[in-house]
């Protein structure tokens, strides 16, 4: 059975307003996630299963569904506040929705196989995608191995100003031992620097994996997900802000022994709009990338 990509984009009306980031980057009005879209199903992703809010399904399946109708069987599943299992409560005056693995736990009963994981205004990149699908198809019919795909820092940093990232360890196997989060992380001088909780500045090796949410999990991810986020809700449901985030599950996981992640290297650039300033960086290297021949001018 083909794997399945699961696209996380409820974020796109509460951080833009509507459906504005899907405004055009490619020379035909493609988006970000159109590449992503086109990289998955070439790579040989079966279907796309995406994450979004019942506020902009119509826009949603008018102006984003309608072009991939032909290309891959798609569908879509809803994050919403209320997402909650039944007998637990939040604090109503609360707006935010409940982050990142909260959404992944949407696509319960869509998702019955080895799946992946993205963001949808993320541009991971043509290899990217095949080394997941390729290391996904060897996880079919195995339980508590996942893996994810570490991009070398130096290929995820912005020309417009500092990023923070998840800086990963592994072991001698590649096998994840710990995720940090780390600010301000920028190019000076020639090398990558993060800054710590005391401002200070430390250097990282350019090659250094760091986690951009490209995740591959097998489909016993959802119950550890679920059990989780009732733990969660029992401990922070009251808060206005706390987030449910996919690391937080995955270090546990990993730091208690029930799962191992591969690490999977990749060569891919990743990019995005972190900064306004960086939208005509990104039309740059999508022309770029066209004009090698590694897309077509129209993807769909």
């Amino acid at each position: 059975m083909k794997p399945t990509l699961l696209v996380l984009a409820a974020g796109m009306g509460s951080r833009f307003g509507g459906l504005k980031q899907l405004e055009g980057l490619g020379p035909n009005g493609e988006t970000i996630m159109d590449y992503s879209v086109y990289d998955a199903v070439r790579a040989g992703f079966g279907k796309i299963v995406f994450v979004i809010r019942h506020s902009f399904e119509q826009d949603f399946r008018d102006i984003v569904l309608k072009k991939y109708e032909n290309a891959v069987p798609v569908e879509v599943v809803f994050q919403e506040l209320d997402s909650v299992p039944a007998g637990y409560t939040y604090n109503k005056e609360r707006v935010k929705p409940w982050g990142t693995n909260h959404a992944i736990l949407m696509g319960k009963d869509a998702v019955k196989e080895v799946f992946a994981v993205i963001n949808a205004d993320d541009f991971y990149g043509k290899e990217s995608f095949q080394i997941l699908h390729d290391y996904l198809q060897t996880l079919a019919d195995k339980q508590n191995e996942y893996c994810m795909v570490g991009y070398r820092v130096g290929n995820t940093l912005s020309e417009s100003g500092a990023v923070s990232r998840g800086v990963c360890t592994h072991d001698e196997n590649r096998l994840l031992t710990s995720i940090v989060e780390r600010t301000q992380i920028e190019e000076i001088g020639g090398t990558v620097q993060y800054k710590d909780e005391s401002g200070v500045a430390h250097e990282l090796a350019e090659d250094t994996p760091v986690s951009m949410n490209m995740w591959g999990f097998t489909p016993d991810y959802f119950d550890y997900t679920e059990d989780s986020f009732k733990a969660f809700l029992q401990a922070k449901g009251q808060e206005l802000k706390s987030e449910y985030y996919i690391p937080t599950v995955v270090n546990d996981l990993i730091s208690t022994g029930t799962a191992t992640v591969k690490v999977l290297d990749t060569p891919s650039k990743w990019f995005g709009v972190t900064y306004a300033e960086d939208r005509s960086q990104v039309v740059l290297k999508l022309n770029e990338l066209i004009n090698k021949g590694v897309y077509p001018k129209k993807l769909f």
